[in-house]
Parts: structure tokens; C-alpha cells; sequence
């Protein structure tokens, strides 16, 4: 579908990055990043001193500043909510930290049947202080600016749970679904469940879209995706678009090249593409009737700024190509999230480029 095209289908609203993801003109390509509030902002490193990762983001007073941080700075189209992707397993009673330098460390693994039989349910209840960080957000976000809530996908979080914390290979957890696949498909409708409560919850509390984060799927081969992965993160997306339709549905994988067009099956309006498939490329895979998001290497930021301008270029360029390839939309974000050391001075500019085309 052409610009010309989507211009007709239907008027925009004052929100650049919803227009979007659902196939609107919007007056601008939005822009924003991954991973954009947190360890890359002096003032993000100064607030959360002496405060533990999980202890932050069941603060709402301190969630709602944290997310605010980079929209001020950067002015950036949507705010992504500060949280953690353990954070609702942390909330259903699961033993967990979060482990500088290492991540997220689960106290008991979960490895066989008995341990899946065991697994707690999310309440909205324990996730409470989110829902009033997602309320105070919309009070607090200057107009235009749109509010994404987030969830860890099954597949990521069951890796988790099996590992015991971060993993290379995910050898456990594909031990786990080739030899027990009962267990397995158990494990992951639990986790869908959790998964549902969460978004529910911001989404009841004025989140305006969300994003499920399939970190790890970028792991699986394409039969192994459709098979083990996608029947639990389509349950999700179908949830959520029977009890909040008007939400765009955002969906991101690293290493997912391969994974593109059952990743857009399972049921996204906007699917994420990492720095290493080109967006017109990803249109192919993905087919039409979804928007792209995506996708500038993150590393790129590091590098001279002609050198990042001329990056930011050619991914809007890819996004036109995408357009004209059949995408409904395009929204500028790095293929994955921002580094630590990223100067936060690239990233405004890259927003106000971006802008600019």
C-alpha cells in the first residue's frame, strides 16, 4: 500500500506513534528507543542511587520519573514504561533478583512437571503499584507523546525460569521442550497467563500500546518457533485485542531475521526488526498489513556524527522502501536497545533528524 494509499484510510490522530502502527499517515515518523530510559542518563543513574532494579520498579513515583527522563530529553514520540521483564514473575511470588552484571537470577529453577504444577498465578492485585506508575505517566506526558506498556514473551520468560538466569545457548530450556513437551507447553500457557494479567493491568490503567519483548526466540530455528513458541505468544496478542482493541500490539525479537513472518502471524500490528535485516527486506518476510519498527545498530550510535546521520538515512530510506513494499508503517527505534555507553546527545539528534525527513 502507498502513502498516497494509507493518506486516505483514515484521518491522523495527535499521536504520531499510534498512526502508525495501525496504517494512518501520522505528521511525522515517530521515533523511540529501546532501553531508552535507563543506564546511558546521568539523571537516571542519579535517582536510581542506592536503589535496587526490582525495588525501582515497584516505586510509581520513580517509575513515572525514570520513563519521563529520556521524553524530556530526547522528545522522543512514546514513552516505553520503566519496568523489568522478571518484573511480573517477581510479583506472582517467584524467587528472583536481579543480579548486577549478570541479570535476572532465579533462586529454584523450574525443570520438571512438578515444578510447572507449582507455579504461581499473577494477581492484578501484585502488580498494583504498576497500574498507578501507568496513571500517573498519562498525567505527566506532554501531548503527542504515547504511553507503551510491556511484557516479557512466554518463551523469554520460561528461559529464565529454566536457566536459572541469563543464557548463551538455552540448553536447558530446549532439553526441556524436545524431551517433556506436556511440560513445556504447561510451562508456557502459565506464562502467558502471567503475561495477560500484566498487560491487562497497564492497559486498564491507560497504557495506549505495548510491546511483547521475545528477547531469546532469536534462539529457536523456524519449525521449533512455530511449534513450541508461537501457538503461547499468539494467545497473548489474542487476549489483549479481545479486551483492549484500540491498542496497537508491538512485537521484538533479537536474531529473529528468520522468525519475521510467524513472529507478524502470531498476531502484532507492528513487528521489530534488529539492525541485521534491512526493513524492506523485512517487509517480504513479515507480508502486508503490518507496520515495521526498527532499525538502526545501536552500536552505530558511537561512531562520528556524520557517520551516524548518514545510518539514520539509509534506515529511513529502507522504511520508504518498506512502505512501498507493502508495510502499513514504519517507526524509527534502534534494532536493539541502547547501550550504556551511548552519549545521550546522539540520541537526541537522531531523533530531530529523524523528524526532520
Amino acid at each position: 500500500m502507498s502513502n498516497e494509499d494509507r493518506s486516505t484510510t483514515a484521518a491522523a490522530t495527535a499521536y504520531p506513534l499510534l498512526d502508525a502502527a495501525a496504517g494512518r499517515t501520522p505528521e511525522h515518523r515517530p521515533v523511540w528507543f529501546m532501553r531508552q530510559a535507563g543506564r546511558s542518563l546521568p539523571e537516571y543513574r542519579k535517582v536510581r542511587e542506592g536503589i535496587g532494579m526490582l525495588q525501582s520498579c515497584f516505586r510509581p513515583d520513580l517509575v513515572c520519573e525514570i520513563t519521563l527522563q529520556p521524553v524530556r530529553r530526547h522528545r522522543t514520540d512514546a514513552a516505553i514504561l520503566f519496568s523489568d521483564i522478571v518484573v511480573p514473575l517477581k510479583a506472582a511470588g517467584i524467587d528472583l533478583d536481579i543480579v548486577s552484571g549478570i541479570g535476572p537470577v532465579i533462586e529454584q529453577p523450574v525443570r520438571d512437571a512438578a515444578a510447572v504444577a507449582a507455579m504461581p498465578k499473577l494477581d492484578a492485585a501484585q502488580v498494583e503499584p504498576i497500574a498507578e506508575a501507568v496513571r500517573l505517566l498519562r498525567g505527566e506526558l506532554p501531548a503527542g507523546v504515547a504511553l507503551i506498556g510491556f511484557s516479557g514473551a512466554p518463551f523469554t520468560l520460561a528461559s529464565y525460569l529454566v536457566e536459572g538466569g541469563p543464557s548463551r545457548n538455552h540448553e536447558r530450556t530446549k532439553s526441556l521442550m524436545y524431551t517433556e513437551p506436556d511440560t513445556w507447553h504447561a510451562l508456557l500457557d502459565a506464562l502467558a497467563d502471567i503475561a495477560i494479567t500484566f498487560l491487562r493491568v497497564q492497559a486498564d490503567a491507560g497504557a495506549q500500546a505495548f510491546q511483547l519483548f521475545d528477547s531469546w526466540a532469536g534462539a529457536l530455528s523456524l519449525a521449533d518457533y512455530r511449534q513450541y513458541v508461537q501457538p503461547h505468544s499468539a494467545r497473548v496478542f489474542a487476549a489483549l485485542r479481545e479486551s483492549a482493541p484500540a491498542l496497537p500490539a508491538f512485537h521484538f525479537g533479537v536474531g529473529t531475521g528468520e522468525l519475521l513472518g510467524a513472529m507478524g502471524e502470531a498476531g502484532a500490528d507492528v513487528v521489530g526488526v534488529d539492525w541485521r535485516v534491512p526493513l524492506d527486506v523485512a517487509a517480504g518476510r513479515v507480508g502486508p498489513g503490518k507496520a515495521l519498527q526498527g532499525n538502526l545498530d545501536p552500536a552505530t550510535l558511537m561512531a562520528d556524527r556524520d557517520t551516524v546521520d548518514a545510518q539514520v538515512r539509509r534506515v529511513v530510506a529502507d522504511g520508504d522502501a518498506a512502505l512501498a513494499a507493502g508495510a502499513t508503517g514504519h517507526v524509527f527505534n534502534l534494532g536493539h536497545g541502547v547501550l550504556p555507553s551511548t552519549d545521550p546527545d546522539a540520541l537526541t539528534r537522531v531523533v530531530d533528524l529523524v523528524h526532520a525527513l
